[in-house]
């Protein structure tokens, strides 16, 4: 206000000099004196000299200056400054950060009440029903995102699909639920307990000790499963069988096929080759292989593809078509067959046409996955072996990619009869018949060395690595885990 003030006196001067000139007329006052006319009485006002101009112009400055210090020092004393013995930048500062500090607080204040003004009517339907759980709300609904222009959200995505479409990367435009990121940990559990049996022996042990550590990480994850493989009927073991419920009992429907330690001789000899597995579909998308407990198989890499191979041609002419396909000769051929006496005639055959031979004593699952695996020093594998090993199997290379065909293979008469009167397809399953599902997931982790490391033990802990695959993306994650004893977790209880 007194800048103000002084630039209106100023100009207001500077107008009634304009208005009421020095006249040096002689007719009026003579030369050399000076008199107040009106502009109507002289035709020859005087102008003001030099040194009268400096002196308006000394007067203008000195009127800025003490305008300019009448201001700072307002300032100074609204941001604290003006303290007697100086001024405390330190202190002003701070009074600037608490006053930014305070409006941003008011700004999220406000933010917040605004969106929970907008998100009170779409919420109020579900928080009036009691016992149920509520249904999360989309950052759009709840207002959280209300000033993100939706239009140029929609341009953007549409446009990352186009890329996608070009082959120039994954979507990421809806990131979805990847449950075998969750299953591992039940994987990682098993293998934890049943690495702890390693070379001791006691295989039933080994196998009851994955089965409890396996079910109890499964049912606490929040899925409504149905056991559709498991254990039971060949292990008689009193847990995972078919039938059984898993889970937290809400969430995703899904069919499970377990099996805790896929190798339990390996373990109780110290030998290579054991895993832990389990894999999950839609609901009702698993073979259920119903009496029969073997299945015959034959398994190759997905650059073999379909219609080389089948399970109707005699071995030798499917070798032949495998030669050729991989372009090498048969003697260079590896072919992995389990090591039974219902496989001689296999291991004689294959003797016979010069083809090289890996013998495995246990683990169906872990040689169909390195059967299959790109760059795998196995070419083929053929034999039978079990048949939820064979379904774990399908639902592995549902994933990753690869060729299978299966077949049922009763071990007698009453046992063909009962798989004939529930309707079971005796014939040639391919992959898509055993699983018929599109979004599986599969995890496994390794127990002893082989297709992945075995369990390490360290001070405190242990160190596992697994496999983690889903269909519906064809993603592949190998996963190093460290876990420690002393933190809490569902895989960090020392056992010992």
């Amino acid at each position: 206000k007194l800048m103000w003030m002084g630039f209106f006196i100023f100009f207001y001067r500077l107008d009634r000099r304009r208005v009421t000139p020095v006249c040096v007329c002689e007719g009026t006052g003579g030369r050399g004196t000076r008199a107040a006319v009106t502009e109507e009485a002289c035709a020859q006002p005087r102008t003001r000299t030099q040194g009268e101009q400096e002196r308006a112009a000394l007067s203008v400055l000195r009127l800025g200056v003490w305008v300019l210090m009448l201001k700072g020092g307002l300032n100074m004393q609204r941001a604290g400054l003006g303290r007697k013995g100086g001024v405390d930048l330190a202190a002003a500062a701070s009074s600037q950060r608490q006053r930014q500090r305070r409006g941003a607080a008011r700004r999220l204040r406000l933010a917040a009440k605004a969106s929970k003004e907008g998100s009170k009517s779409a919420a109020s339907g579900d928080q009036q029903q009691e016992g149920k759980r509520l249904v999360p709300l989309s950052g759009v609904e709840d207002g959280r995102y209300a000033d993100v222009d939706l239009e140029s959200l929609r341009k953007a995505l549409l446009s990352t699909a186009g890329e996608r479409e070009r082959g120039n990367g994954p979507d990421y435009s809806s990131v979805q639920r990847n449950l075998a990121l969750e299953l591992v940990r039940v994987t990682e559990a098993a293998a934890l307990e049943a690495g702890r049996w390693f070379g001791r022996g006691k295989k039933n042990d080994a196998d009851d000790a994955a089965v409890k550590a396996m079910r109890k990480v499964l049912n606490a994850l929040e899925i409504d499963g149905v056991v559709v493989i498991g254990e039971g009927v060949k292990d008689d073991a009193p847990m995972l069988f078919c039938g059984e419920r898993v889970g937290a009992g809400y969430g995703q429907e899904v069919d499970v096929a377990v099996d805790p330690l896929d190798g339990t001789t390996l373990v109780s000899k110290g030998a290579p080759g054991s895993i832990s597995v389990i894999a999950t579909a839609e609901r009702g998308s698993l073979l259920d292989c119903g009496p029969c407990v073997y299945m015959e198989k034959i398994v190759c890499g997905s650059d073999v593809g379909a219609g080389v191979v089948d399970l109707n041609q005699p071995l030798v002419v499917n070798l032949a078509a495998l030669s050729k396909r991989l372009n090498k000769p048969v003697t260079s051929l590896t072919v992995a067959v389990l090591d039974r006496p219902r496989h001689e005639d296999i291991v004689r055959q294959c003797r016979q046409a010069g083809t090289r031979i890996r013998l495995f004593a246990d683990g169906d699952v872990a040689m169909s996955l390195e059967a299959a695996r790109a760059g795998s020093a196995v070419d083929l594998m053929v034999g039978i072996g079990g048949s939820p090993e064979g379904v774990l199997s399908a639902c592995a290379l549902k994933c990753m990619g690869g060729f299978m065909q299966g077949r049922l293979a009763p071990r007698n008469e009453e046992e063909k009869q009962t798989a004939s009167d529930l309707g079971l397809d005796m014939g040639i399953l391919t992959i898509d018949d055993i699983v018929t599902g599109k979004e599986v997931y599969f995890a496994a982790t390794g127990i002893s060395d082989g297709l992945l490391k075995g369990v390490q033990y360290v001070s405190g802990g242990a160190v596992t690595n697994s496999l983690v695959m889903r269909s519906e993306s064809g993603t592949i994650r190998t996963m190093e885990t460290h876990h420690h004893w002393h933190r809490p977790g569902l895989t960090n209880i020392d056992m010992a």
